[in-house]
């Protein structure tokens, strides 16, 4: 009796364990899901967070003002690049400078050469260092304004302002006041002006000091007055930074653009007709970074930019056209101030109003209005972190701007958008230039476009050959044979990507670029020689060679080796019969498509090698899986295999099998050094088989390490990266989705 009562004992306690074990597994499973879900949320969590700041926008904010008629009618305004010290150029002549945050004077500079005289027009050149002024008497005086920077024991920054006067010459010999005024000066010190005078003359002098091996050589200087080629009085003048190209706005809204590359002969070039409305103005124009886009501004507060595209159809190869439109103001444009850093431009109205834009993307970055004043002149801080605002009654403030990514809006990353020097707007990713001017496009669409193309060639490569191998394998092979050729399909899954990628780029490219004639004659002749294998093996059944049913694909083998031969062989006199000698040349010529080496047809072969082991496993396990009497119950109703593996094995399977597919979509999505060695790499919006592309995660594979930490790139590329994840999260929400529609529908066969 005792020993029962034990037996009991045991029982309940091995019972008590068990349950025990099976709660801990079971909470154990349901924690380990839980961490899972909590860890993919704060992964995309903290790539949200690091994209988001591209699309917050401007911050600006007022940090000194300094009141009207303390240093006299001011004309022009600057500052230096930490925004601790303004200058201040009077309509007497006179430069002061101010730190602006106590607003107490530093110096005051006179030149003696200037007394008594009167500004009536000012202009600073990109740089900021360089003034012209126009004076009465038609005089104009060149200085330069900079800033020593040095740093005193206890590393306290010191900066010393300097003023020199450069030049001061007559420009008009009839004696009239300058009115307006554009200055620039080219990389060589060499300066360049447009201005007009009080009777509407058009004037344009320039001053060339040839550069020897020896040094410096002989100064030129050329005057020239250009009012024969303009028919109504300048209102607005415009000069890019090179001292190539002049640009006179009259008040009835055109704009004459003279070629001054030779400043021995300036000449008028064309006329635009920026306004076709005769009630609208013309009131200011000016060059952005890079000089290739000009800014107009009228009367009616539009702005809009205008810049050259080449046209074959017209006299001089090109023309003007208009780009961009941006947000209007409620009265007429009295200044535009371009950035030195980046496309980005202040735009000012008559009623105080100022507007901060980005060229390419046509964004209002800031609006700043707080003085109902007229804005008589605007400049940038030369680090385009701030600006320095001169109103029309002397009143100057200083705003500190902070705009980390002007030039991303979900309409750059995702719209075709018109960049400078292209014809119409395209979807463009080049993230890098070699110039200052150069503009980062950041358009995903041909990543997208990419990622959507490299894996539709992989899976049209690798669903076939896995699915109908893993079909032969489960349903037709025998079983010995299955049970040799299913592990050494599964190793092939432990190949390094690297090394795929590798033997795809350096061998098997230039291979298929050579033999490509051969690959395509292979879709005529291997059919033929698979037929004539399966006549074979079916009408002379001595010719066999012993072997047992089950085993057929081993004679397959060596009619495709053959098939293969033969089409490279023939590859030569095919490309000769059907593509005239060379099929680079005809796709040219007929196709007008060229060929790269590294394409969608290599990265779809080595991928897709990738792919197959991950769908030719799953699928041959899902087919293995069917029932027993199912097929047999096919079978004995006197079905064929054929039929019995079309009508009852692939439907019954068909769940396994579309996961199968879901999770090679997945694997080759996310692809990334096949990709990245196999093709050209270059992202391009193409969809011909013979280019390259560039996928998504390759692109963050390549770019990330040129990337600035909290750039406009990096968060950008965190942007694909979101991307790239939403994308594997539809493709497995939609196979789990259709897998248990496609479960409940067989699960009672």
């Amino acid at each position: 009796m005792s020993d029962k009562r034990l037996e009991i004992k045991k029982k309940k306690a091995a019972h008590k364990r068990a349950v025990f074990f099976d709660k801990l597994a079971k909470y154990s499973i349901y924690a380990g899901g839980i961490a899972v879900i909590i860890a993919i949320t704060g992964i995309l969590a903290f790539i949200v967070v690091e994209a988001y700041p591209l699309f917050s926008g401007a911050d600006g904010n007022e940090k000194a003002v300094i009141k009207e008629g303390r240093y006299g009618l001011p004309v022009l305004t600057g500052i230096d690049e930490y925004q601790e010290i303004a200058y201040i150029i009077t309509d007497s002549a006179s430069v002061d400078f101010i730190r602006l945050e106590s607003k107490t004077p530093i110096k005051k500079i006179v030149f003696k050469e200037l007394n008594d005289r009167t500004v009536f027009s000012a202009s600073a050149d990109m740089s900021k260092k360089h003034v012209a002024l126009g004076l009465d008497s038609g005089k104009v005086a060149l200085i330069n304004i900079d800033y020593n920077i040095t740093f005193d024991e206890n590393d306290n920054r010191i900066i010393t302002p300097e003023v020199s006067l450069v030049s001061y010459f007559t420009l008009d010999s009839t004696m009239q006041s300058i009115t307006n005024l554009e200055y620039q000066v080219d990389e060589d010190g060499n300066p360049s002006l447009g201005a007009v005078t009080r009777d509407g003359r058009f004037l344009f002098y320039s001053k060339y000091q040839e550069q020897s091996l020896f040094g410096e050589g002989e100064v030129t200087e050329y005057k020239y007055d250009l009012s024969d080629d303009v028919s109504t009085r300048i209102k607005t003048l415009a000069m890019d930074s090179e001292c190539r190209k002049l640009m006179a706005g009259d008040e009835k809204g055109s704009v004459y653009y003279f070629d001054i590359s030779d400043k021995a002969n300036p000449r008028m070039e064309k006329r635009l007709i920026v306004l076709d409305n005769s009630d609208v103005k013309l009131t200011a124009i000016k060059f952005i970074l890079g000089d290739q886009s000009l800014i107009v501004g009228t009367s009616d507060g539009k702005v809009s930019s205008w810049m050259k595209v080449n046209e074959e159809n017209t006299e001089t190869g090109w023309k003007w056209v208009k780009a961009h439109t941006f947000e209007q103001h409620s009265a007429a444009i009295t200044t535009i101030a371009p950035s030195t850093r980046n496309k980005c431009f202040f735009t000012a109205s008559s009623d105080g109003e100022i507007k901060l834009h980005y060229l390419t993307s046509e964004k209002m970055l800031l609006s700043i209005n707080e003085y109902k004043i007229p804005v008589k002149y605007i400049e940038f801080s030369p680090k385009a972190d701030g600006a320095i605002i001169l109103y029309k009654d002397g009143l100057i403030s200083n705003y500190k701007i902070d705009d980390p990514h002007p030039e991303v809006t979900l309409y750059s990353l995702f719209g075709k958008v018109w960049y400078e020097g292209y014809k119409q707007p395209e979807y463009v990713w080049q993230s890098t230039g070699g110039t200052d001017e150069f503009e980062p496009k950041f358009s995903l669409v041909p990543l997208i476009i990419g990622t959507l193309k490299g894996t539709f060639y992989a899976m049209i490569f690798a669903i076939p050959l896995s699915l109908l191998g893993a079909l032969y394998l489960s349903t037709f092979s025998h079983p010995n044979l299955r049970n040799k050729v299913k592990p050494i399909v599964e190793l092939l899954a432990a190949l390094p990507s690297v090394v795929i990628g590798f033997l795809a780029g350096l061998w098997f490219a230039p291979l298929l670029e050579r033999i490509l004639p051969g690959v395509l004659l292979m879709l005529i002749v291997l059919p033929i020689t698979v037929i004539i294998g399966v006549s074979i093996w079916r009408y002379f059944p001595k010719m066999r060679l012993g072997l047992k049913g089950g085993y057929e694909v081993l004679f397959l083998i060596p009619l495709v080796i053959l098939g293969v031969m033969i089409s490279i062989e023939l590859s030569p006199w095919f490309e000769s019969f059907l593509f005239g000698g060379d099929y680079r040349v005809w796709l040219f010529d007929t196709l007008n498509t060229n060929y790269d080496q590294r394409n969608s047809i290599v990265v779809g072969f080595a991928m897709g090698f990738a792919v197959i082991p991950i769908i030719f496993t799953i699928c041959e396990d899902a087919l293995s899986s069917v029932p027993q009497h199912l097929t047999s119950a096919s079978l004995a109703l006197g079905a064929t295999k054929w039929q019995t593996s079309i009508r009852v094995v692939l439907p019954t399977a068909s769940p396994g099998i579309f996961s199968a597919i879901m999770i090679g979509l997945g694997r080759a999505v996310g692809e990334t050094m096949i990709v990245l060695m196999a093709t050209g790499n270059t992202p391009i919006l193409s969809f011909s088989p013979f280019n390259g592309f560039r996928t998504l995660s390759a692109n963050i594979a390549v770019e990330i390490p040129e990337a600035p930490y909290h750039g406009t790139l990096y968060r950008v590329l965190f942007v694909s990266a979101v991307l790239l994840f939403l994308l594997t999260f539809l493709v497995n929400t939609v196979a789990e989705v259709v897998r248990q529609r496609l479960r409940k529908k067989y699960m009672h066969i």
